[in-house]
């Protein structure tokens, strides 16, 4: 019975006492154990399961703490038969009813998941042989040992009483003095904390953004191509999206802006194209957006991985005006999952902002908040960008060469770093088509399709990550999709 229960293995990630102790749980919570019926004692379960006796030992002791188990003195361990009892034992029987269900297709007011957005197959990207994915990091790079030290000083006693409360709306006080003294000045940005609002990941910086200032009757000018997500939320304001072409040397400003009320770009290093702006289109677009009266959105995209060229400062750097609302992200560099950026922008703005947020979520997690502050703090941070500017300018330089090699004059390498490239396919040839095809060869590649407003044969690009593969790969990937790419041209 208890081999079959309890399936313990040295494969698993976990120890043997952290997987004995939730199959125990499991098997009490789904009712397998009787309550009247003494457990093994330790030296038997050790026997029959082939681990040591203390692992046992530890095991039952913890679940004694926790409540599952009880003690009797001479008979053994037995299940808590009031914790137990506790739970619902099967699902409520429904209400009879000779109404109908409700018509979801008609109450559904909004439908995001119709929207044209980046493939699905990005949630498992590691199932993948070489996935040419951006957005991603490789698990090999991120500072295990680092991270678990921010961690345990957020799991420490004063710690947990910090920040263990309902925050309501405020944020964690050492992560705002850290993004105010150590992120945002290389970015040339001097600002005091009341004018920084923490957010779940840059893209809920957008959504606040899009609802606090653009309205139904509003034109917003949008990179073409640009970020599908930050066009997705604009759209769901119902705003008239004005597309703004894109060169190589970032974003053309040119009239076509002074009719906007609001302008979203990424002049660091544009998303997809990785162009960065010229400061001459940069004082530019300052000009008229005082002279227009437009605020702009700066998605400082990808910033931090500068590895080739001199860093730019950020275009809210150069804004006496206050019309500049900047937004960062730690995802790029720490780790997407962790989901933390930030909002830098007038006090008034952020003060709405934060109220928004309020309403959305609160705040983001704090205990996160805590232990990312302190990775910051320590010096964590500056250290891993400065290692993964190393790593990733050897996987630039290698997707460099593979596409010198295999797809000549597809590309062109990014500016200054990042972690993608922009490639033009061949006349004829359709990007989804690629993209479709390569997958079922373990080649993740994203279709260009979904950063246009109006894809179109013309304009048939993949973008091509290389943050999540291995240098060693690359090479070989390449050439097996240009192979593919070939053939479809031919």
């Amino acid at each position: 019975m208890w081999r079959q229960l309890i399936r313990l293995s040295n494969e698993r990630g976990s120890s043997l006492q952290s997987q004995l102790r939730r199959a125990l749980v499991t098997a009490i919570l789904d009712g397998h154990i009787p309550h009247n019926r003494p457990l093994p004692s330790s030296r038997e379960l050790a026997r029959q399961l082939g681990v040591a006796r203390n692992t046992v030992v530890h095991a039952y002791q913890h679940l004694m703490d926790e409540g599952y188990l009880i003690a009797e003195e001479r008979r053994g361990y037995f299940v808590n038969g009031d914790l137990v009892n506790s739970r619902t034992s099967r699902a409520p029987k429904p209400v009879d009813s000779s109404e109908s269900h409700p018509d979801w297709d008609s109450r559904i007011k909004t439908r995001p998941s119709e929207q044209r957005n980046l493939a699905l197959a990005l949630r498992n990207w590691k199932d993948y042989e070489y996935p040419f994915t951006a957005g991603q990091t490789d698990p090999a790079l991120f500072p295990i040992n680092e991270w678990r030290e921010c961690c345990r000083q957020s799991l420490a006693v004063q710690a947990i009483s910090d920040w263990m409360p309902d925050s309501v709306d405020n944020d964690d006080p050492l992560l705002l003095e850290q993004i105010q003294n150590r992120v945002l000045p290389p970015r040339g940005l001097w600002v005091t904390t009341d004018q920084i609002l923490v957010t779940m990941g840059a893209q809920n910086a957008l959504y606040l953004l899009a609802r606090l200032l653009v309205n139904s009757a509003d034109k917003v000018g949008f990179e073409d191509p640009g970020y599908p997500d930050a066009r997705n939320i604009l759209e769901l304001r119902d705003c008239q999206i004005e597309p703004l072409p894109v060169d190589e040397d970032g974003l053309v400003v040119d009239d076509r802006i002074n009719e906007c009320r609001v302008v979203y770009c990424t002049p660091s290093h544009q998303s997809p194209t990785t162009a960065t702006m010229s400061l001459e289109r940069r004082e530019e677009l300052l000009k008229r957006a005082a002279e227009h009266d437009i605020l702009i959105i700066e998605d400082d995209y990808e910033s931090e991985l500068n590895f080739v060229g001199t860093p730019t400062p950020a275009l809210k750097s150069l804004d006496g005006n206050d019309r500049v609302i900047y937004v960062g992200s730690l995802s790029k560099t720490l780790a997407p999952g962790l989901r933390l950026g930030y909002m830098v922008g007038p006090k008034a703005l952020i003060d709405e902002a934060r109220a928004l947020r309020r309403l959305m979520l609160r705040h983001p997690p704090s205990n996160n908040q805590n232990a990312v502050a302190h990775f910051l703090a320590l010096g964590h941070h500056d250290s891993l960008v400065h290692r993964l500017a190393h790593s990733y300018r050897q996987r630039w330089e290698a997707m460099d060469l593979a596409l010198k090699e295999h797809l000549p004059e597809s590309s062109r390498a990014p500016a200054f770093g990042g972690s993608a490239f922009w490639v033009r396919l061949p006349a004829g040839v359709d990007a989804n088509e690629v993209e479709r095809i390569a997958g079922e060869e373990g080649i993740l590649v994203v279709s260009g399709d979904s950063y246009f407003l109006n894809p179109s044969p013309e304009n048939a690009y993949l973008r091509l990550g290389y943050s999540s593969i291995p240098s060693e790969k690359i090479n070989a990937g390449i050439e097996k999709l240009a192979t593919l790419i070939k053939r479809l041209a031919s």
